[in-house]
């Protein structure tokens, strides 16, 4: 189906800023949330994380709940007429991964409305793939937008990999960042939203949009060799929809092993058949270490910013992540004048 959306708002609480305009900055000056957690790594040492300074300490669900209710208001603020006709597609983390903090999602979904002070609209839904989250929820934003089933579509991420279960488990995977591995992640957490509505005849469009499956992913059993196949798909099929000759610059999830730099780089090798001198990318990562659900609309609030700010490092900008199962997901974004 053709796309037709535009991102019209945003809102971010991380590590780095508790709103988008700060997070946004500080990500752009190269800063980031990374110090000592009370988390103890593998030589006994104090794991460093990327935790959101909340003004108060809330754990599990209700920490969840605050953040995601502070991205969604800050991205309200902008089009409170939105308030009261919006349906919120709520990302969340894998139902398996160990250690998600969410135990029961429609809960959660509540109390975010609660907080929020705002009725759940009919078509609010959860989607629960991981970082590939957003991409899947900007399909089905774009499809109920086309019906017309509502005027605007606020996709919401929130995750954290600070919790106990979690980080025993990558502790015990060999996955996380520490003096003893440089081959892996450092563990964050953040919530964003993005407020999108029908495409008008300027703004932020969504240009394309793929989604595909990587049948070499991290875990796979069969030790398959990686090619990127599954991102590349996800490559040419949002590529496909737009009639755009180069793409500009990129923005992905690279949360810093070396398995996520070898995809993205087979991937994009697999598409590009015209040379570029050179091609930026930007990964929130840097400053956010892993922020799982949350990263695509972080990833699209960045891009955001920077089209309407103007330091954008080109023009349409692809926005891609995949998750640990093999899911892939990746959008093109065009910033157009008014």
């Amino acid at each position: 189906m053709s796309a037709s959306l535009d991102i019209v708002s945003i809102g971010m609480v991380t590590a780095v800023g508790l709103d988008a305009p700060s997070s946004c900055a500080a990500m752009r000056a190269r800063l980031d949330g990374f110090q000592e957690t009370r988390f103890i790594g593998p030589a006994g040492e104090w794991l460093i994380g990327a935790p959101v300074p909340l003004p108060r300490n809330w754990i599990g669900e209700k920490r969840l709940a605050h953040m995601a209710a502070g991205a969604i208001c800050e991205a309200f603020e902008k089009v409170p007429e939105a308030r009261g006709q919006t349906a919120l597609i709520l990302c969340l983390a894998e139902e398996d991964r160990p250690g998600r903090p969410v135990l029961d999602a429609s809960r959660l979904l509540r109390s975010i409305a609660e907080i929020v002070e705002v009725e759940p609209h009919a078509p609010s839904r959860i989607v629960a793939h991981g970082r590939p989250s957003g991409h899947v929820a900007l399909d089905q934003a774009r499809k109920l937008l086309a019906s017309g089933e509502t005027p605007y579509v606020m996709i919401a991420g929130v995750d954290s990999y600070l919790t106990t279960n979690t980080v025993s488990h990558y502790v015990g995977q060999s996955r996380l960042l520490n003096q003893s591995n440089p081959n892996g992640f450092i563990p964050g957490e953040a919530a964003a939203a993005v407020l999108c509505s029908r495409s008008t005849s300027g703004g932020f469009r969504l240009g394309g949009l793929g989604l595909s499956r990587e049948t070499a992913s991290i875990y796979n059993k069969q030790d398959l060799p990686l090619r990127g196949d599954g991102l590349a798909e996800a490559y040419k099929a949002a590529l496909q929809q737009t009639d755009l000759g180069a793409i500009g610059y990129r923005i992905s999830d690279l949360i810093g092993e070396q398995y996520w730099f070898k995809q993205n780089a087979l991937a994009v090798l697999r598409v590009q058949r015209v040379r570029n001198e050179f091609q930026d990318i930007w990964s929130p990562s840097e400053s956010l270490g892993n922020v799982g659900a949350a990263v695509v609309p972080v990833m699209l609030g960045i891009a955001h910013t920077a089209a309407l700010k103007g330091y954008a490092a080109g023009n349409p900008v692809l926005v891609d992540a995949s998750n640990d199962s093999g899911a892939c997901g990746a959008a093109v974004f065009l910033a157009r004048a008014a």
